[in-house]
């Protein structure tokens, strides 16, 4: 089937405008897909077409990033997800298949285990099992993305070194798409970070009942080690591993990632 045209958009919900984009025909089955942070909906730029060959695959910017409104209140996964609700209720969407990289993933959890009568299906991608491990580690753990603005502007190249030993060699666009999307995070590129690190999963991973797709890459350090646990925890779920798969895998591998969540779909019915 041919790609299907991406085309741009805001709703106006109750955060204000919420930017999303959309590829693939109003009438065929939806596909909300929630990207990670501090990324925008151009993480799944290269995946919209593909996916929109086959469904209406809609990417959102979550509050607070690419060009969606800041949010008015602190990053949270659960506000987060009732956003994202209340863009499928604007666009008419009953129910729709979701699909979450690593911030989007849990995202994606909290939309499925708090209205689970509007996801058919769940697509985790590279995403964390945020218990209570999870949170000690994390709150070890110094800033990710977040660096000291300077005059001569060398945080811009210390944001590009911070990330860099994640993404493939040669691939210097996905970097700077990074950097680009860091850049537009509302004046707070770790609230992301904060909001997954806050996020107590093991009181919601119980509820979700849908049916599961894992997608792990084998080579993103911070979640490849979770797709076992979150397996063990969802007995409905499978995994795949999409080879050298880092942590841009959307966009580092699009062709293979819409062939991994096409293929879970199309066996949803």
């Amino acid at each position: 089937m041919h790609p299907a045209q991406i085309r741009r958009h805001f709703a106006d919900l109750s955060v204000g405008q919420v930017h999303f984009a959309s590829a693939g025909p109003a009438d065929a089955p939806a596909v909300l897909l929630l990207h990670q942070s501090p990324r925008s909906w151009a993480e799944y730029r290269a995946v919209l077409p593909r996916l929109g060959a086959r469904f209406r695959a809609i990417a959102m910017d979550t509050v607070g990033f690419g060009d969606s409104a800041p949010p008015p209140w602190p990053p949270s996964i659960e506000r987060w997800a009732g956003v994202a609700a209340e863009l499928l209720d604007a666009l008419g969407i009953d129910r729709a298949h979701v699909v979450g990289h690593h911030t989007g993933g849990v995202i994606a959890l909290e939309l499925a285990a708090a209205l689970p009568q509007r996801v058919a299906s769940l697509v985790l991608s590279s995403t964390p099992f945020t218990g209570a491990h999870f949170r000690a580690a994390r709150a070890a753990r110094p800033a990710i993305d977040a660096v000291e603005v300077s005059d001569d502007g060398t945080h811009l190249l210390q944001m590009w070194r911070n990330r860099q030993g994640f993404y493939p060699a040669g691939r210097p666009d996905l970097l700077q798409a990074f950097v680009l999307d860091g850049l537009k995070a509302a004046g707070d590129i770790e609230g992301g970070h904060r909001a997954v690190a806050s996020y107590r999963m093991e009181e919601r991973i119980g509820r979700v009942t849908q049916p599961v797709l894992i997608v792990r890459a084998p080579q993103d350090p911070f979640a490849a080690p979770h797709a076992a646990e979150l397996a063990a925890l969802l007995p409905q779920a499978r995994v795949v591993e999409i080879e050298g798969g880092m942590v841009p895998l959307p966009d580092q591998l699009p062709e293979a990632f819409v062939d991994a969540v096409c293929a879970f779909l199309q066996a949803q019915g």
